[in-house]
């Protein structure tokens, strides 16, 4: 079943930066699991966001954040989508315990049904280019994103390859020696061996507990820090200062998850310019390493872009 779950969104005004909503017009879609369906269905239920216009589009796979909704990076994916990318971003779980394994065996199930199946749940003209393809993920997510492409789980793999992979503000578990199965970091400079181009994208406010009571939401010693200091060339790596580890998300988060999302880590004043800056730097990275453009990356690496939010730390390895 298809379902057509929000209006499309254009661009008001010729977008300048990748900041802005570009300039493709989006048609965003819910699609349920079907026992009894001509086309092949996913075998989780799944979000995409998608340009509506005729053309071929590199393909993004967007893992969600620890016990949250794929519905609650709504405004992100779109943002992504409308500089001309095809984003699918699954609900791995409902309700989930800390070993991360099925997280990964969905994962590589969703990549492996997107040759069969994702083409028939598109617009009219629309074409998944799966030789572009991208995998990045939130919180756990970001982990999930991680194991999946470093073959942590025995005999879990993909048919297709990925070659671009991000982590936005990953998480490795509660601390040091205190990793969620499977462990992600090995504490060995450089040693993710990964044959594609990696991205850490890391809040300033993460690893400040928001209440005494409760761990930080990023912990330090398992957090992007530790993710980037593994990567190895190429990757990039940016940190926002003044912005928490779900400031990414919708503006409006509903429910008790949606409310959990504000109490329980530190957060900046408002998720808008943050989210505009992990959905810009989305498309720049994937720009230059799905598509071969990588103008826009070079300029916010040098400078030469005015960004919606204040870096605390910045670094390429080439």
């Amino acid at each position: 079943m298809v379902i057509s779950y929000s209006s499309s969104i254009t661009s008001s005004t010729t977008s300048t930066t990748v900041f802005d909503i570009g300039n493709y017009k989006t048609k965003f879609m819910k699609i349920e699991p079907q026992t009894c369906n001509s086309h092949p269905s996913p075998p989780k239920a799944l979000l995409i966001a998608t340009p509506s216009e005729a053309g071929s589009y590199p393909v993004l796979i967007f893992l969600h954040g620890y016990l949250l909704y794929n519905s609650f990076y709504s405004q992100l994916i779109q943002h992504v989508s409308s500089h001309g990318f095809i984003v699918v971003a699954p609900q791995l779980y409902l309700v989930e315990g800390a070993d991360a394994t099925e997280d990964i065996k969905s994962t590589a199930e969703i990549t492996n049904w997107l040759a069969e199946g994702l083409h028939h749940y598109l617009p009219s003209g629309v074409e998944p280019n799966l030789k572009k393809l991208g995998l990045a993920g939130h919180s756990r997510g970001g982990k999930v994103a991680f194991a999946l492409a470093l073959g942590k789980i025995a005999n879990i793999s993909t048919n297709l390859k990925f070659s671009a992979l991000v982590g936005v503000d990953p998480v490795d578990g509660m601390d040091k020696g205190k990793q969620t199965p499977p462990s992600v970091l090995t504490y060995i400079p450089h040693s993710f061996n990964l044959d594609m181009a990696v991205m850490v994208i890391g809040s300033g406010l993460g690893e400040v507990k928001k209440n005494p009571l409760f761990p930080a939401c990023a912990p330090n010693g398992v957090n992007h820090r530790d993710f980037y200091s593994e990567c190895c060339k190429p990757a990039c790596y940016f940190v926002a200062k003044d912005y928490g580890h779900n400031d990414m998300i919708d503006d409006e988060t509903k429910g008790i998850r949606g409310k959990a999302t504000y109490c329980l880590c530190k957060k900046g004043k408002s998720r808008e310019p943050m989210r505009r800056f992990v959905g810009g730097i989305l498309v720049a990275f994937l720009e230059a390493y799905l598509e071969g453009k990588s103008s826009d990356l070079m300029a916010i690496r040098d400078g030469n872009v005015t960004l919606p939010v204040e870096l605390q730390d910045i670094d390429f390895l080439v």
